[in-house]
């Protein structure tokens, strides 16, 4: 099939290479020059594994190109929507310009039977609002909401073996020519035991607020029990094995540590919260208020604890941070907690220095006043503390007795609970963890 993808940022890049990995002919379309002149050459303009190497793939056989010229999509029959949605200005509220230019943008070069499919996360509500904008253009075109699940770090293999596909279409119905459209782009996946789920518009639209709450929420819960853990001197870790191995609960994110953060969790909790409102439903999640708040308290407790290990202060302080990404096998700094503890120790006297195998670039532009290290050993040399903030394996990894001849003191906050508390201590090393004795 020939299919046009609309957006070409972390989203659209991979779904771009990933459909034509599928075996489709895909034009990628974006208003960003430099973006599309990455991304023409093979490089991809933010680091996800595996993408640079596809790209590279997919283009060699002629199936993929990027353009600036939206009347490039002339001639596709599947529109993909996969534009950002950010946070609005001083407001909890989604941003949805980009969406709205997209489409409006798109309507000009719509023909009979082609379908419109959105994939960025939008408010409940849009889509349909959105149909009115399609049918005005082109009666016979069709729009479907198709959410996007992707994990950053895993994105890759996220659209080429999904856990699910969700198809929301006007009437609900299985019998909808987009379902059978749709079921075209995704044949390899869908034959190799993928599930398909086919919901209304607005069911489809809070397919991914709503998981991405729920995720949050679960995340939360496990970094407020660790605040009560600290309080009793009991083992976050252990109770989150122990309640994980619960088949109703699971063990899966419930890992305390210095919070969530990224592009989509934040941003996506605090819009569904604002679209609850709009609709008078603001009381049914006035508990993503307490999510939100946890999540932001994460970022206090870390600095804190940071002064309490550096003996009740931070002014002088030589203090090392590993890692800048809100998450490791990424360069996003969007949020990121590691950056924000980084910048609230600053200013509280410390010298920070930050390290990151990926994220160094977009840290600097986000936070230029910090120091930044690409060398973990020269990050580390003559530091105070160590804070481990993002879970490379790299600083996984690293040996207590060869990085306690690269500090002045030994001292470390193991901000994820993923070090060896024992092996640490055992070096000579004072030890913090989140909600550990």
């Amino acid at each position: 099939m020939r299919i046009s993808v609309i957006g070409c940022g972390y989203l659209g890049a991979v779904h771009a290479a990933c459909m034509a990995k599928l075996g489709h002919e895909v034009v990628g379309v974006d208003v960003d020059e430099n973006k599309i002149k990455d991304l023409s050459a093979g490089h991809a303009p933010f680091f996800e594994p595996g993408l640079e190497n596809l790209l590279k793939e997919v283009q060699a056989t002629g199936r993929l190109s990027f353009t600036t010229d939206m009347a490039a999509v002339q001639g596709s029959s599947v529109h993909f929507v996969c534009v950002g949605t950010p946070q609005k200005k001083g407001e909890n509220a989604a941003d949805l310009t980009y969406v709205d230019a997209a489409v409006h943008a798109l309507m000009p070069h719509l023909s009979s039977g082609d379908l419109v499919v959105g994939k960025s996360t939008v408010p409940v509500g849009t889509a349909a609002r959105l149909t009115s904008i399609v049918h005005r253009a082109c009666a016979n075109a069709h729009l479907v909401w198709n959410p996007e699940f992707l994990r950053e770090g895993h994105a890759v293999a996220d659209t080429l073996q999904p856990d699910r596909f969700v198809y929301g279409v006007a009437d609900g119905s299985e019998d909808n020519p987009a379902v059978k459209e749709l079921d075209k782009v995704y044949e390899i996946p869908l034959s190799e035991g993928t599930p398909r789920l086919v919901t209304d518009l607005p069911t489809a639209e809070l397919v991914k607020t709503a998981a991405n709450s729920f995720l949050a929420t679960k995340i939360s819960f496990i970094n407020a029990m660790a605040e009560l853990c600290d309080a009793a001197g009991a083992d976050v870790s252990l109770l989150a094995d122990a309640i994980g191995m619960d088949d109703r609960i699971g063990r899966k994110f419930l890992n305390a540590g210095v919070g969530f953060g990224g592009g989509c969790l934040p941003k996506d909790i605090r819009a569904f919260m604002a679209r609850a409102g709009e609709l008078g439903a603001d009381q049914a999640l006035t508990f993503l208020r307490e999510v939100d708040a946890i999540n932001m308290r994460r970022r206090t407790r870390v600095v804190e604890l940071t002064r309490d290990l550096c003996d009740g202060s931070l002014l002088g302080r030589r203090i090392t941070v590993l890692g800048a990404a809100f998450k490791p096998q990424s360069d996003d700094v969007r949020d990121s907690p590691a950056l924000s503890i980084a910048a609230q120790l600053q200013l509280q006297g410390a010298v920070v220095t930050v390290s990151d195998p990926e994220a160094l670039e977009n840290a600097a532009r986000r936070f230029p006043e910090l120091h930044y290290e690409k060398s973990t050993e020269v990050a580390l040399d003559r530091a105070d503390a160590i804070l481990l903030l993002t879970e490379w394996p790299e600083y996984r990894d690293l040996d207590p007795y060869e990085t306690a001849n690269l500090v002045v003191d030994r001292k470390i906050l193991d901000g994820r609970n993923v070090l060896d508390a024992k092996k640490w201590r055992a070096a000579g090393w004072t030890f913090r963890g989140l909600g550990r004795p």
